[in-house]
């Protein structure tokens, strides 16, 4: 069996099961099968092989087989194969895939992919094969599989959930109602299944009995432009365009906190170097003002990253080494005061410190995220999570 996990950037296949010569043939159509939808997307292929349990020679055919025709197109990541598997594969030297131990030990490889990529001389660089990934591309690969990497465990648990609850055959089942749900609210995946694993369980045939239809918050920058507030990456765009603006900043970036993982979570970003990207995307969780102003519940400046103690060296150098020389983190607190997200801008002159006329916008700026998300939080996707629960209910016919 494999199941396919779509992800930004990548689509992560996971095999399972036992395979031999019979199954051989039905396994290489499901394969090929996915990575023509991985192509049609722009996906990076990643077959995590680590609960297959037989078939050397039958993998390795049918391997031979689905990746033979894909000339041209990004090659087959493999991890996790198991002994027997991984040294037929490396024995045979297939074309149009790449063997790695762990999906760390991917990542790493990728990423060092992509600072070769960098080094090389502008004109090698613009005479690269086009067929090739970029340096941008590989950078966008790495940042997604370790996303992937934080996900897939929230994603289990949402499945494992589902399975115990309403007596799924299987985690397939669980993830595909999961989709459904996700696609008809327009609720990203990662989103929904956080919700899935941090709700209280449902007791009844009404997931949460008594809830009302609430009304729009009052917004007043969010209102600008008419945006919809049921559709999420459309207000979140508008608040760090909203931000950026009242900053006159250069770049800048906005994360919200996943409840089911406890830890902030990339969800825009505008100017920002693919090298500070890559540091945020690994989440240290402190020393930062990103952090920072999550712990303290208030706005924290930077005026000289070069020279100020809240950073860390790590930190430090990942902004220096892109040319941010301050910065202004904004945190977004519900009404209870709990912090639910950050805004941050960057700019490339030391010594820079918002007017107290940018930090009251900016407070404004973020009670309006706050009340929309606490909003979308309560109306979409308790709306997604009600559905959910009837679809899953209903008796199989």
């Amino acid at each position: 069996m494999v199941e396919g996990l779509p992800a930004e950037g990548a689509l992560l296949l996971r095999m399972s099961g036992s395979l031999d010569a019979h199954g051989a043939q039905a396994w290489s159509d499901e394969l090929r099968g996915h990575l023509e939808q991985a192509d049609r997307a722009g996906l990076r292929p990643v077959l995590d092989m680590a609960h297959v349990q037989l078939g050397g020679a039958a993998v390795l055919r049918t391997l031979s087989e689905t990746t033979r025709t894909r000339t041209g197109r990004p090659d087959l990541i493999i991890v996790r194969a198991r002994p027997g598997v991984r040294e037929a594969v490396h024995l045979a030297r297939l074309t149009g895939v790449q063997l790695y131990a762990t999906l760390d030990e991917a990542l790493r490889e990728l990423a060092r992919a992509a600072s070769r990529v960098e080094e090389l001389p502008a004109w090698r660089s613009q005479m690269a094969d086009p067929l090739r990934p970029s340096y941008e591309d590989l950078h966008k690969e790495v940042r997604a599989l370790r996303a992937r990497v934080r996900t897939a465990p929230v994603i289990g648990m949402a499945q494992g959930a589902l399975m115990v609850r309403y007596g799924l055959p299987d985690s397939g089942s669980a993830f595909r109602a999961l989709r459904e749900a996700s696609q008809r609210f327009n609720v990203p995946l990662r989103v929904l299944v956080s919700a899935v694993v941090v709700a209280r369980p449902p007791s009844g045939d009404v997931w949460f009995p008594g809830r009302r239809c609430l009304p729009v918050p009052q917004l007043r920058i969010l209102a600008r432009g008419g945006r919809d507030p049921r559709y999420r990456r459309q207000m979140i765009d508008a608040v760090l365009h909203e931000a950026l603006a009242i900053g006159k900043a250069p770049a800048g970036y906005v994360q919200f906190v996943d409840p089911a993982v406890n830890a902030l979570t990339l969800e825009t970003h505008y100017g920002c170097a693919d090298t500070f990207l890559d540091h945020l995307v690994r989440g240290r969780g402190d020393g930062d003002a990103d952090a920072a102003a999550r712990t303290r519940g208030r706005q924290v400046s930077v005026p000289d990253v070069a020279t100020d103690p809240l950073l860390s060296d790590e930190s430090r150098c990942a902004l220096l080494t892109t040319g941010a020389r301050a910065l202004r983190s904004v945190p977004v607190l519900s009404s209870t005061g709990s912090c639910t997200g950050v805004i941050s801008l960057h700019w490339t002159e030391a010594g820079h410190r918002p007017t107290a006329a940018q930090a009251e916008a900016f407070a404004l700026l973020a009670a309006d995220t706050a009340a929309w998300l606490s909003w979308y939080h309560r109306s979409v996707l308790l709306d997604a999570l009600e559905h959910l629960h009837r679809a899953l209910s209903r008796p199989a016919r």
